[in-house]
């Protein structure tokens, strides 16, 4: 689109050759903001003795740093790369995330040495992208009559999906029967036929033998006419996955731990066994359309928005880090069309009162958005929220269960009791929380603070992350 937009003439077939040709056109903060999609750059400028680092609105891409006070910066897509750094120091480097929507100006001394000059951020979510300019959907019209936005919502959503369509290898789509999964995958197929892409869409499913969500993307597959692949594992492949996606996923966050290990071994599956490479996926969708049980309980409309805002503020620690970590761990490139700039800032534009829960059901408005669109069958467009870590099981025997009953085996008593004496940052709670921080720490030592709080639903008292617990969940599961 920019290669068209400004008549770039490119050397080389690399995406990212984009950056330079923007750069020398506009600058740094005109690069950050025209790059619709994901990224995380480091831009050399000999010339003017300078180096750039940026990082895509929502973190899809992952970005660590070192910057030593001698002038020495080390930049990696995965924390572990700068943990072992040779530099002559006296104390042990600090390894950081580098911060989403924004990007940093250092200077190149003439020693060689760096010196970070300013940090800025270049785009909020609520913000409409400055790209949004050269999109190939117009204006749209203005208004908050329902209709309207139901019909922007479609239009947006289809056109995140189609400008995701570019790729040189096989696309496939991640299916756990959720609305979310399906939505895109249903747009998807619907965009690659319109496209002429002839191969099939390959769909994955991962979970347990009778889980819910293998029956109910079993059903979407077969909506859409998807090229199908299940994948079975059972609770011992499970357990013994958790190291590995620790160290993949570089958290100790229990749900994000939990949520983590279908996703890993679905994508070991699709590694191995098929060649479909760049994956679409729902992830964002909860943190913007408050898709979480526990918005259910928020005090209003205004406190429910904020909180979407924030979820979506925190998504490179928790939702995203999974996908992106869990699929990158075996080669494969994530797409996200929910995250989507200019989809995200117009549905955070909503008034409040639109976005919340309605009928006692999550996601009302999207939902509702895509009623007439035959893009689904209704029992999945209307389908309640499934934790994924739980969705991937058996309602008789959840995956949280199968965790609790192997780590009370592996964790003591005595050591939960003295957890806050060992770990005084984060401090685990349950058992599964400190089994996890023990991993983490044997790869990670002294990196806790990379996950600077827990996941947790808000306006409840809640010890757990998962929907289970929460009382919504239950009547809901039990109808």
């Amino acid at each position: 689109m920019l290669k068209k937009q400004f008549g770039f003439e490119f050397q080389t077939l690399v995406d990212g050759e984009v950056i330079l040709h923007l750069y020398s056109r506009g600058g740094i903060e005109e690069t950050a903001s025209m790059l619709d999609g994901v990224f995380a750059f480091i831009l050399l400028d000999t010339g003017n003795r300078k180096v750039f680092l940026g990082r895509d609105t929502y973190g899809v891409r992952p970005l660590f740093k070192v910057l030593t006070e001698d002038g020495f910066l080390g930049v990696c897509s995965e924390a572990k790369g700068l943990m072992n750094l040779k530099h002559s120091m006296s104390s042990c480097p600090k390894v950081e995330p580098f911060l989403p929507g924004h990007y940093e100006v250092l200077d190149l001394k003439p020693s060689g040495k760096i010196a970070s000059v300013e940090v800025v951020k270049f785009h909020s979510c609520k913000d409409e992208p400055l790209h949004a300019a050269y999109d190939t959907v117009e204006n749209l019209p203005s208004g908050v009559e329902l209709e309207t936005v139901k019909s922007n919502i479609r239009i947006l959503f289809e056109n995140a999906v189609r400008k995701r369509l570019m790729s040189h290898r096989r696309i496939g789509s991640l299916l756990s029967g959720g609305l979310d999964s399906s939505l895109v995958a249903a747009m998807l197929l619907k965009l690659m036929k319109e496209s002429n892409i002839t191969y099939p869409l390959q769909t994955f499913a991962i979970g347990m033998e009778d889980s819910p969500d293998l029956l109910a993307a079993r059903k979407v597959a077969a909506h859409i006419g998807s090229e199908h692949h299940e994948v079975i594992f059972n609770s011992e492949e499970g357990i013994q996955a958790l190291e590995e996606v620790i160290f993949s996923l570089e958290t100790y966050d229990i749900t994000t731990v939990r949520a983590s290990v279908g996703m890993y071994l679905v994508s070991k599956y699709i590694r191995k066994k098929t060649d479909s490479v760049v994956l679409f996926s729902g992830e964002g969708s909860d943190e913007l359309a408050q898709g979480y049980i526990y918005f259910h309980k928020a005090p209003s409309p205004e406190e429910s928005a904020e909180e979407s805002e924030r979820l979506l503020r925190e998504l490179y620690l928790f939702d995203v880090l999974r996908a992106d970590r869990t699929t990158a761990a075996h080669g494969l490139e994530l797409r996200v069309p929910f995250l989507d700039h200019r989809f995200t800032s117009y549905y955070l534009s909503l008034p409040a009162e639109l976005r919340i829960p309605k009928n006692g059901i999550e996601k009302y408005l999207l939902r509702e958005s895509f009623q007439d669109s035959n893009l689904l069958p209704k029992e999945i467009l209307w389908r309640p929220k499934e934790a994924f870590s739980d969705g991937l099981t058996s309602v008789k025997k959840s995956w949280f269960s199968i965790l609790q009953d192997y780590i009370d085996q592996q964790v003591d008593d005595l050591l939960l009791e003295k957890a806050a004496e060992k770990f005084p940052f984060n401090p685990p709670k349950t058992k599964e929380g400190y089994y996890y921080r023990q991993i983490f720490e044997k790869h990670y030592p002294g990196q806790s603070d990379w996950l600077p709080h827990y996941w947790m639903p808000r306006w409840i008292k809640a010890t757990d992350p998962s929907a289970r617990t929460l009382k919504h969940y239950k009547s809901t599961a039990q109808e």
